[in-house]
């Protein structure tokens, strides 16, 4: 009952098997929000009895004559609609310390309810939404400590309605964290300075306690020189790109636990480099990687001498078709030769390809393949065609065979060079009247049409193929009309001789059809 004020309901879960039945130990049962046990077990004592384990489970049975750890979780169905409200500020989920006027998005965990109400606690309206949608976002632009509510709401249910609550901290004493960082002379040297410059909206209550650096090394952070008069020193062990954070942490700040993180670049020698596409189409969109050793500044150049980005990394969308080489000047005073300039880097971007195509015959003559003529671009140089029938190919010109009457949607994808494509969409009329035929005779090893024995026709919805030499022995079976007997068994060219022949097919009228038969085999 509500509150434990007496039992409700009553069952057991498990084995009574005397001294080895089974049993909880303390500290084992485990309870969320929505009332659901989740309860661990001394399960299956003594080996050998069945335990009702589920689908999916690690084991099913016990392999000792121990007991086994059993995991349950016991649901009950209560019929009843809940709500169960859930706060990310960030990306940070379950943190309910935010400053004004910073997004928070609430959420309801459950979603059975027919509609949710969100109400923030701080006289602006009640959000109302209906499921699928479950969250919402708000902001408080004053610091206060308010309760938030989310109440699930559906009607047709026993309780009609639940509340879920959290109180919400706002605060308006911000810290604005910054770091300036500077490299430290001889021109050789691997060794940064870093400055702590946070200020606080309100006050600049800071302590070293209340900051902690990670310089990116892999070396163990630095909780001690957080907010030290002076800067902190690092020594890099080598050359490289490192990541610089600096933490805030503690109760006093409403943003925290916050970061800020910064790039350096350290070297004796500043290398420019970089890495960009060789090849693309318009518009063509490069994002610039700077793979630069040191560098405290950047110019991205054209070989005409233009300058066009000023950025560590930028990004450029070239327009037109044409061959353009790029290179990069890498400046950084604090080492020894102060400047590098990389070798140009060639990208080449070309024109979209444009697909096109026609079929013939048109208009459609019955049970006669389709032929398609590829009118794409030159620069089109691969292809794929998707016939509409769940086939395709990658033939320049294909030639398709449909198996029943009908209109077919097909697509041509031409590629460029660079592995750009453009699509061509058209329609296809086919006439087919289901027949099916097999030839009775065939000369293995010649080129063409009677090099091969298989089931000619049209509109075969399945078929099985068997050929059987004189003494019974299966020695071909194709359940494809498009794959043949070649005349060979196990390797060896069978003898001059009469084949007979099985052939259970399907049509796609519905009709099915059995014929039987001799081959001759020629040579």
């Amino acid at each position: 009952e509500r509150n434990a004020n007496a039992r409700l309901f009553a069952s057991n879960f498990g084995q009574n098997r005397g001294t080895n039945d089974d049993h909880v130990d303390g500290g084992t049962s485990r309870f969320d929000e929505q009332g659901v046990i989740y309860q661990a077990i001394c399960a299956n004592c003594g080996g050998g009895a069945i335990f009702p384990t589920t689908g999916g489970v690690w084991a099913a049975n016990n392999g000792s004559t121990g007991c086994n750890q059993a995991a349950v979780k016991i649901d009950m169905n209560f019929a009843g609609v809940g709500a169960q409200l859930q706060l990310s500020i960030g990306g940070v989920v379950n943190d309910s310390t935010a400053c004004v006027n910073t997004e928070i998005v609430f959420k309801d965990l459950v979603v059975n309810g027919k509609r949710l109400f969100f109400d923030f606690g701080d006289g602006s309206p009640i959000q109302t939404i209906i499921p699928p949608v479950s969250s919402v976002t708000h902001t408080y632009p004053a610091a206060g400590t308010y309760t938030a509510v989310l109440i699930a709401e559906d009607s047709s249910t026993c309780n009609i309605r639940d509340t879920s609550r959290i109180r919400v901290f706002v605060g308006a004493n911000r810290a604005i964290l910054d770091f300036v960082s500077a490299k430290q002379p001889p021109c050789e040297s691997l060794t940064f300075n870093f400055t702590n410059t946070t200020v606080g909206s309100i006050s600049n209550n800071f302590t070293a306690r209340n900051f902690y650096w990670d310089y990116g090394d892999g070396s163990p952070r630095d909780t001690i020189n957080g907010f030290a008069p002076n800067p902190t020193s690092h020594t890099y062990a080598q050359p490289g790109t490192y990541t610089i954070k600096l933490f805030i942490t503690g109760t006093n700040f409403c943003n925290s636990p916050d970061s800020i993180m910064k790039t350096i670049r350290i070297a004796p020698l500043v290398k420019a480099a970089f890495i960009a596409p060789e090849r693309g189409c318009v518009p063509l969109v490069v994002n610039f990687e700077n793979e630069s050793l040191a560098g405290e500044s950047f110019q991205w150049q054209f070989d005409n001498g233009t300058i066009f980005s000023t950025d560590v990394e930028p990004s450029f969308t070239f327009t037109t078709p044409g061959t353009y080489r790029v290179r990069l000047i890498a400046t950084d005073t604090n080492t020894c030769n102060r400047i590098d300039t990389s070798a140009y880097s060639t990208i080449t971007v070309f024109p979209i390809p444009v697909a096109n195509a026609t079929w013939s015959p048109n208009p459609p003559i019955e049970n006669t393949p389709v032929t398609f003529t590829n009118l794409s671009s030159p620069d089109a140089l691969r292809f794929l065609w998707r016939f509409g029938d769940g086939d395709s190919s990658t033939v320049r010109n294909p030639v398709h065979e449909y198996d029943s009457t009908g209109t077919y949607d097909v697509e041509l994808l031409a590629y460029n060079i660079a592995n750009c494509a453009d699509t061509f969409r058209f329609s296809v009329q086919v006439i087919i009247l289901p027949l099916l035929d097999v030839p009775n005779a065939f000369t293995p090893g010649k080129f063409g049409e009677n090099g091969i024995i298989k089931v000619r026709g049209f509109g075969i919805r399945r078929l099985n193929f068997k050929i059987y030499n004189r003494w019974g022995q299966l020695v071909f079976q194709s359940n494809d009309k498009n794959i043949g007997w070649d005349g060979t068994f196990k390797g060896k060219l069978q003898p001059l001789d009469a084949y007979a022949y099985t052939l259970d097919a399907e049509l796609f009228s519905g009709e099915k059809i059995r014929k039987t038969g001799d081959i001759t085999l020629l040579k």
